[in-house]
């Protein structure tokens, strides 16, 4: 790798030319005029997510009122938009605005870090040359904004199968999947029960002989409209704006509406999803062993099917749904536990995500390497004692952008306050003995068990604690004071 020592100085330095990247390239250059930013990516287009992942079907799991930016109405009649619509409004809104003259590409982030003398931070990068060689180089800022999302790019979890090398078909995650792999006609088997795999499942099976969802154990699956005719309505009649943001509300309201009642009242939430669920298979199907979870609603993440798709291929007997756990792969499929066989051509391992922290960044203060798994997380965004530091991290009950847009908003307001007042450090810092450390995501589910040990904690009181309800944090992060006697500067 060649060096190279010359060093770029901006004001903010973001990272990341994803969904929420991009959103917080348009705050700054609206709300802190003036100020100077670059957008590090280290792939070599915009996108993130939504340009990653490749695999048939690929689509948002929230409404794009919600997902969508608070600035930028979504006027696709499709309320849950596949990959494509959703990469062209993250594209588009970058060129309408002038956001992607500001981004670097195939700029990976290595390292960062800072120095109180200075009042800056010296962040180390990798460069991906036309010819494929990489070099360092280097930017000061005084401001790092993480926008590089919560998993690992470079792979996804797959857990290790027994008898993996006997498969004489393809074995592929979703996370890598490739425009040459040829499904039509073959006999798949889709290993998981998230999001993704209720995604593949049904796109899968419009070619595919046959199509097998095989499941540990079930997760809660929604049917809702991919079309919204309320809101179809509404836009006919009313300024895009205007109808765009009524909108937006109705849904973030009947979201916290339904999440509440997931909370309070379980058992009634859960008869209600599985009467849905009883309503699109049939009273024949065997749901108490397919669709029935062994936790209550929202413990996970529930999963959203437009218009049935899922529902719809099972009763078409096109898909199909086992509940099962793996002995080991052969060369023709899938042996289960009870000795039964899948047949499979490709087998597709929707097993889940590698969650990482700040992409992965290497962060030090002043020498000091941070330790984010021992690190409190301020009003979900900033860190315990890292200076001019945050990061945008969106709900696990909601849709990504709605935190992500108010994250933007409290930066930008951050900034000008330390303008106006000239302080050129920021730095969170807890010194109420009385909070106590706690896990920052309470759900269940696989990926987040798996890696919620290394990531950075919530605290038991505000402003450390993480409380996933929208129209709680609009008061504190739209409203609320900015120098709160917690948030010190100098």
């Amino acid at each position: 790798m060649k060096s190279v020592l010359q060093e770029e100085y901006f004001d903010v330095l973001i990272v990341g030319a994803g969904l929420s990247g991009i959103g917080a390239g348009y705050h700054l250059q609206t709300k802190c005029r003036g100020k100077s930013y670059v957008i590090l990516e280290g792939r070599d287009c915009i996108g993130g997510t939504w340009d990653l992942f490749r695999y048939p079907g690929i689509r948002s799991d929230s409404d794009m009122f919600t997902l969508g930016y608070s600035f930028k109405p979504w006027t696709d009649p499709k309320a849950i938009a596949d990959g494509p619509q959703i990469l062209n409004y993250v594209r588009e809104t970058a060129a309408e605005n002038g956001v992607d003259k500001h981004i670097r590409f195939r700029h990976r982030v290595k390292r960062a870090a800072w120095s109180t003398p200075e009042e800056r931070w010296t962040v180390e990068v990798e460069r991906t040359t036309g010819e494929g060689m990489t070099e360092l180089v280097r930017f000061t800022c005084n401001f790092l904004f993480m926008c590089s999302g919560y998993y690992k790019y470079e792979a996804g979890y797959t857990p290790e199968f027994k008898g993996v090398a006997d498969f004489s078909g393809r074995i592929v995650h979703p996370q890598k999947w490739t425009d040459d792999i040829d499904y039509a006609g073959k006999r798949i088997v889709v290993i998981g029960s998230g999001a993704t795999a209720v995604t593949l499942v049904p796109e899968l099976a419009r070619k595919a002989a046959q199509v097998t969802m095989l499941q540990r154990s079930p997760t809660y699956v929604v049917s809702r409209p991919a079309q919204d005719p309320v809101a179809n309505r509404l836009r006919r009649n009313l300024p895009a704006r205007l109808a765009y943001h009524l909108i937006r509300w109705r849904n973030v309201m009947w979201g916290m509406f339904f999440f509440q009642q997931s909370r309070r009242r379980p058992d009634k939430v859960k008869n209600l999803i599985l009467g849905g669920v009883r309503m699109a298979l049939g009273p024949d199907y065997d749901i108490a062993t397919h669709f029935t979870p062994r936790y209550n609603p929202w413990d996970q993440r529930l999963c959203l099917v437009p218009d049935g798709d899922l529902f719809r291929a099972i009763r078409e007997k096109r898909a199909a749904v086992v509940t099962n756990e793996i002995d080991t792969f052969t060369h023709d499929g899938i042996r289960l536990k009870d000795g039964s066989e899948l047949a499979a051509d490709i087998i597709v391992t929707a097993t889940g995500l590698v969650l990482q922290v700040v992409g992965g960044l290497e962060v030090s203060v002043d020498g000091r390497a941070v330790d984010f798994a021992d690190t409190l997380t301020y009003k979900g965004m900033m860190y315990a004692d890292v200076p001019n530091m945050a990061s945008a991290f969106g709900y696990t009950n909601a849709s990504w952008t709605l935190k992500c847009d108010l994250t933007c908003e409290y930066v930008c307001r951050l900034l000008n306050y330390m303008d106006r007042h000239n302080f050129r450090q920021c730095m969170p810092h807890n010194d109420d003995p009385d909070i106590t450390a706690q896990p920052s995501l309470d759900f269940t589910s696989g990926y987040v068990q798996r890696s919620v040990a290394k990531m950075p904690k919530q605290g038991s009181k505000r402003p450390w604690r993480l409380y996933q309800n929208y129209a709680l944090d609009i008061v504190s992060l739209r409203f609320g004071r900015i120098d709160d006697g917690v948030m010190r500067y100098s």
